[in-house]
């Protein structure tokens, strides 16, 4: 399960930075998470539980924005709704398309309280 190191990452991140700004707590830390980026939410939540303990951020809330995937033709530039990483386009039908968004594991925000 790749959630636990993922979560344990987050957490790291999260307080380096609120030291970095001294602040004494996380009140909130705000995800952006692409629907094709291979993270299985459920476990990410399970693993969340176990890598807060202890930390920072083990009372903030956790703010999930989920980034629907969205493709681009390289033929005909239309862009489309992607499903999976590969993709023919549903207007011309090429093979030549390119990912746009859909990927991204980013914190996006931390709520700090100094």
């Amino acid at each position: 399960m790749h959630e636990l190191s993922i979560a344990m990452s987050i957490v790291e991140i999260a307080e380096e930075e609120a030291k970095k700004a001294g602040a004494v707590s996380i009140l909130a830390i705000d995800l952006e998470i692409g629907t094709l980026s291979g993270i299985v939410m459920e476990a990410l939540d399970f693993a969340w539980e176990a890598a807060v303990k202890e930390s920072m951020l083990e009372r903030a809330e956790k703010r999930v924005h989920r980034v629907e995937a969205k493709a681009k033709c390289l033929d005909c530039n239309h862009e489309f709704p992607a499903k999976t990483l590969f993709e023919t386009c549903p207007s011309c039908g090429s093979y030549f398309t390119t990912l746009l968004q859909g990927k991204e594991m980013k914190i996006k925000s931390i709520t700090l309280e100094t």
